[in-house]
């Protein structure tokens, strides 16, 4: 245990105005009880994870992972309280191996008197593999129990032998009913209510966007201006600025909205993709990669189905990079818009993937004889291009001759569906089964 008096790692020596310093408003409301946590019930009631752990007694290590300002400190600190472990808060920007070893002797020392120790690292997410392969051995033996908080996917994020030690448990943004009982405490603690309209009370919890400490920043600048009569919702955006939409392009964030916009296109709702476009050019991505993205759209997803939306697609991109911003991104919003409402058809993709499949399968077999060009003598002694019927020679341009090796089947990757284009080339694909089987039959019957 540490020594009394001073401060255990990871915190500050208390100050005797401590008490006196000012505190902003987010922290004078930081909970004192799991149960005054909001938003969170799906981990935090009685019969569910973190519940059944406090009333067992037993904390297990773990890993939460939410957006900011959901709670994951506030979480933390009170199962140390609940549990009677020495909390040790560190920030994996700020610390290293040697204060990760410094903390885990102590906790060494802890545990031969008695106590447990729980570690709570903020953003673990940034400290590296070989820092955090540090955690394995004393996660392993109990020495310290591990908190990790995390703003990023962890699968992505993290190792797996640390993964396989730990819960991941997933905490979720703030809904407007939680923000709002934020806001009323604001109100309690303040004694008076914020100078807002209805309206600008709504647009309020929309601008914190699940962030449950920016939401009570906000609500403390807006007690600080006192304003003559509530502030309707122009006047709020004015007075706090409009809070930029959490999007971090290079993490899981940007994957999320990819996939959404991807996953709005293929169910042709042009509204709801249009809004993902809109999030993610308002977060900052690059509209060259929502352009590749819905190039890829338009081949996986519509295909032949209607032929033009690879050239729309294609259409959107140059004109992006001859533009740029901001009229280049009304290209790709059009082009979007016409995926959007294009009729939809995977057979292209599916027939490539089987083909690809048929061709591992198989391995290295020949074509056959007729379709193998001979540009030597030998080669065509040997009968390479023997029997082979040029097409344009023969009766509607089609010989029906067999393009498929010696000793495999042939096989109909190419499914089209009924829908747009497609249907016109399923027309096109019987008129040519057709005609192979009547081949055949011919050839039979000469035979």
């Amino acid at each position: 245990m540490a020594a009394k008096g001073k401060p255990t790692a990871g915190s500050e020596p208390a100050s005797l105005f401590e008490s006196a310093a000012p505190r902003p408003l987010a922290d004078r409301l930081r909970p004192a009880s799991l149960a005054e946590v909001v938003g969170q019930d799906h981990l935090l009631a009685p019969d569910q994870p973190i519940g059944r752990m406090v009333s067992a007694g037993r904390l297990a290590s773990m890993v939460l992972w939410g957006p900011p300002g959901c709670g994951k400190t506030t979480i933390a600190r009170l199962l140390a309280e609940t549990t009677d472990l020495a909390f040790i808060p560190l920030s994996a920007i700020f610390s290293g191996v040697a204060e990760l070893r410094k903390v885990f002797e102590e906790a060494r020392g802890r545990r031969a008197g008695g106590r447990g120790t729980l570690l709570f690292v903020d953003e673990i997410h940034r400290f590296n593999r070989s820092q955090q392969d540090a955690f394995l051995p004393v996660v392993e033996d109990g020495t310290i129990t591990l908190i990790g908080a995390t703003t990023e996917n962890p699968s992505f994020e993290l190792n797996p032998a640390l993964l396989s030690r730990c819960q991941v448990l997933v905490l979720r943004r703030l809904d407007e009913p939680a923000l709002e009982q934020l806001i009323a405490r604001a109100e309690q603690a303040e004694g008076r209510d914020l100078p807002l309209t209805q309206d600008a009370r709504q647009a309020l919890t929309a601008l914190a966007d699940g962030d449950g400490r920016y939401v009570l920043n906000l609500c403390e600048e807006l007690f600080a201006l006192k304003p003559d009569e509530p502030m309707d919702t122009n006047a709020l955006v004015a007075a706090v600025q409009r809070r930029v939409p959490v999007y971090d392009k290079a993490q899981e964030s940007h994957y999320n909205l990819i996939s959404a916009l991807h996953k709005s296109l293929r169910g042709s709702d042009t509204d709801a993709a249009l809004y993902w476009l809109a999030r993610m050019l308002a977060g900052g991505e690059d509209p060259l990669y929502v352009a590749r993205r819905i190039t890829r759209f338009a081949v996986e997803d519509v295909g032949l189905a209607d032929p033009q939306a690879v050239h729309q697609a294609l259409a959107a991109w140059d004109v992006y990079e001859r533009l740029g911003s901001p009229e280049g991104e009304l290209a790709i919003a059009q082009a979007v818009i016409y995926l959007a409402t294009a009729p939809k058809s995977n057979a292209a993709y599916g027939a490539y993937g089987a083909a690809m499949k048929a061709a591992k399968e198989h391995g290295s077999l020949m074509p056959p004889m007729h379709i193998v060009n001979a540009p030597t003598r030998l080669m065509k002694q040997l009968g390479y291009g023997k029997g082979y019927h040029y097409d344009h020679d023969t009766p509607d341009a089609f010989s029906g001759q067999n393009y498929f090796p010696e000793g495999m089947e042939r096989r109909a990757f190419y499914q089209p569906v009924d829908r747009g284009f497609e249907r016109e080339i399923r027309k096109r694909l019987d008129y040519w089964q057709r005609l192979r089987e009547q081949r055949h039959e011919d050839g039979a019957s000469s035979a």
